[in-house]
């Protein structure tokens, strides 16, 4: 396996160019903070991207975690590269990582002024350091939901929800593009302060509510109010039937993942409490309507 690094400084855009230079080069695997993506897939690790401290980010980027280093090391033994491109800020750092991973030496080093402009490089320096956005060289699809501070295409997500139609996190679809990059904005990135109306999260919850209407309605929600670790609890009105226990799993569930993936919270928990118990589907629509 051939092993190459790909170094700039933080913010000049190398995970942005990083999926068409490996298209360009032939390259199969690519090592991007904590990540391993083969072949446009992220198969193994931990995006630093998703931790709450830029000391835990570095750790994880460095692979000092044994369960994180272990796991990716073995994906890459399994799929067996022909040549593997490690993203870095230095030749230090990509050296300590191909060394914490046991695939040294390396044996060719590109460097973020090889493939950019100084413009380019400027451009990319203002969406990192004055909006807060970073960049995974992967599609959307590929991007676990866990990962909190993510902004994940929120508009087509909604959308998606309200059609039924998610796109389930692990599966690649037809229609991905192979040079998707996915912009990320980081917990520990934020600039300032990002609020979100509560009629929005309501509206989240409604639409997730709708495709179990058949067994439990919404009659009241609320939220703790804060931006990292947010509770949410939702009071349902169920018909008396052994379903409604699983429709108000599923609807956890729903909202659980749709405000992780839509908004840039830590959700710490979704709570859904039966508030009333009705006999029949006809008498929740009748007190519905009341």
């Amino acid at each position: 396996m051939k092993v190459v690094s790909f170094t700039g400084k933080s913010g000049t855009g190398k995970s942005f160019q990083a999926t068409a230079l490996a298209q360009r080069r032939g390259f199969d695997a690519i090592i991007d903070d904590g990540l391993l993506i083969y072949k446009g897939q992220i198969v193994a690790g931990t995006s630093a991207k998703k931790c709450a401290s830029k000391a835990a980010a570095m750790r994880t980027a460095l692979f000092n975690y044994d369960d994180h280093r272990e796991s990716v090391k073995a994906a890459i033994a399994e799929y067996d590269p022909a040549t593997l491109m490690i993203i870095g800020t230095s030749d230090r750092m990509t050296d300590l990582v191909a060394d914490q991973l046991g695939i040294g030496p390396i044996e060719e080093r590109i460097y973020i002024e090889d493939v950019t402009t100084p413009e380019e490089r400027e451009i990319a320096k203002h969406f990192r350091q004055d909006e807060g956005e970073h960049v995974i060289p992967a599609p959307v699809g590929q991007l676990r939901r866990d990962f909190a501070g993510y902004f994940m295409d929120p508009i087509k997500s909604f959308i998606n929800m309200a059609r039924g139609n998610a796109v389930q996190d692990d599966k690649k679809t037809e229609d991905e593009d192979p040079d998707d990059r996915t912009v990320v904005r980081p917990t520990f990135s934020y600039f300032g302060s990002f609020t979100i109306s509560e009629q929005v999260i309501r509206d989240i919850i409604r639409i997730a509510a709708e495709k179990y209407d058949s067994h439990i309605v919404v009659v009241d929600r609320m939220n703790n109010g804060k931006q990292q670790n947010m509770s949410v609890t939702i009071d349902v009105m169920a018909v008396r039937d052994p379903e409604s226990v699983d429709k108000c799993i599923g609807l956890q569930k729903d909202v659980f993942d749709a405000l992780s993936s839509m908004t840039a919270f830590t959700i710490e928990s979704v709570n859904v409490r039966i508030r009333d118990i009705v006999g029949s589907r006809e008498e929740m629509r009748a007190r519905r309507l009341h």
